[in-house]
């Protein structure tokens, strides 16, 4: 038996939802607590979430003491702490591949199993290598694991051949203790590393020029106590604003950076929905029917892979013909069987989907096949006809905290129930 989500669709959902601490910089900034030596990191605004469980059980693995309660969590590291992870928790999350850097600055080796995670393609960790081996490092790839070892990194200049945003924070997390000047070119500039970098300089570190591009690192010798809050998360604000649009309702989403929304709201106006901004909070709503658009995913400031699925459920009923390009994840069309099983007209063609705007969708049973892609099924089951009854749950725990309480709060009509498999017919 298993959790399914049953939702009754056809209700406008209206109403406020505050924003939940962003999960892609709370996982990082855990990871670099491992860079303290008998030291204590404290977070605020840390979301409740099975990926953020999943890093607390890895760092307790490790030796590290770590206490949550009431979104605010003390990270507390002993002088010595273990430097081999175990395959059972680091195939739970890709993320667990963000404590190598750490582990191999801290401790001078590191033994990290290859890291799973959501199926939407390849994820090599390539450039989080090739940085590591140019600091100095010492890595062999071999039976399922990395083995990585260095005696002394040294600052050096890394070019990433991409802006990978786990790269660019192993990198940076790595360069914090290296000897000399590190400089990452073509770095990530993504919210998440600032608030890493932000994080970082709290405990001691001589970062700069985060979200640029280039990002500088001095190496210093010790890291201190610090006490570090998490930005809001975008990709779940960005979640519920497309909720009330897809659903003819008008949903306010409070606790906000605006700059961090701006791809997706050029987009809702560019479709034709009304996006009203107050400091700290976001209105969208539609009047009119929308109609299509085409969107590219991009790393930042572009527009988010982590919300290409829900944005392909919102032009699912728009007007027009849509053209959705993937540049990020070569796999990240998995949602679109689901979607069809619905009624959406969607043509895939390599990276790009070709999204024909329906009357109207139908529900049936449809099953998350990794986080992203079952909340663009949620935002489909409640513009549905009918009921949707969403299966495979924790995937979207890994990203959405209370997210049934949360919908239900703004009008949704659903429900949990417990269902064996065999009982649907696929």
């Amino acid at each position: 038996m298993s959790q399914v989500l049953c939702i009754r669709g056809g209700h406008p959902l209206r109403g406020a939802v505050v924003a939940q601490g962003s999960k892609n910089a709370t996982l990082p900034i855990m990871a670099a607590a491992l860079l303290l030596k008998g030291g204590k990191l404290r977070l605020k605004r840390v979301p409740n979430l099975l990926d953020i469980a999943t890093m607390a059980d890895l760092l307790k693995y490790l030796g590290v003491c770590v206490d949550f309660d009431n979104h605010e969590m003390s990270i507390d590291v002993p002088e010595e702490i273990s430097w081999e992870t175990p395959p059972s928790l680091v195939r739970k999350m890709r993320a667990s591949s963000l404590v190598l850097g750490p582990l191999l600055s801290r401790c001078g080796k590191a033994v990290l199993p290859l890291p799973g995670g959501c199926a939407i393609g390849s994820r090599p960790i390539d450039l989080h290598l090739k940085g590591l081996s140019k600091m100095g490092a010492s890595i062999e790839v071999a039976h399922g694991a990395v083995t990585a070892e260095a005696r002394e990194l040294r600052g050096t200049r890394i070019y990433l051949d991409f802006p990978s945003v786990g790269a660019t924070e192993n990198v940076l997390m790595a360069a914090v203790f290296a000897k000399g000047e590190t400089l990452i070119e073509n770095a990530a500039r993504e919210p998440e590393i600032a608030n890493l970098a932000q994080a970082l300089r709290e405990m001691g570190a001589d970062i700069s020029g985060e979200g640029t591009g280039i990002i500088r690192i001095r190496g210093v010798d010790a890291l201190h106590d610090a006490e570090v809050e998490i930005i809001p998360d975008r990709i779940e604000a960005s979640t519920y604003l497309l909720a009330g649009v897809i659903t003819g309702g008008e949903v306010t989403v409070k606790g906000v950076i605006l700059e961090h929304l701006d791809a997706l709201l050029a987009k809702l106006e560019e479709a034709g929905a009304t996006v009203a901004r107050n400091e700290g909070e976001v209105k969208a709503y539609v009047k009119n029917k929308l109609h299509s658009i085409n969107v590219k995913t991009l790393p930042y400031p572009g527009f988010p892979t982590d919300l290409q699925p829900q944005m392909m459920a919102l032009l699912s009923l728009a007007s027009g013909t849509s053209v959705i390009r993937e540049e990020i994840f070569e796999a990240r069309f998995l949602h679109v069987g689901d979607l069809k099983r619905m009624g959406a007209a969607i043509e895939v063609q390599g990276n790009m989907a070709i999204v024909k705007g329906c009357p109207e969708l139908m529900g049936c049973d449809v099953k998350a096949t990794d986080l992203r892609a079952g909340a663009a099924l949620i935002l489909a089951g409640l513009a549905a006809k009918g009921e949707t009854r969403v299966h495979a749950l924790q995937h979207i725990w890994r990203g959405y905290e209370q997210i049934e309480e949360k919908i239900a709060s703004l009008g949704a009509s659903l429900n949990l129930t417990e269902m064996a498999e065999e009982e649907v017919k696929w």
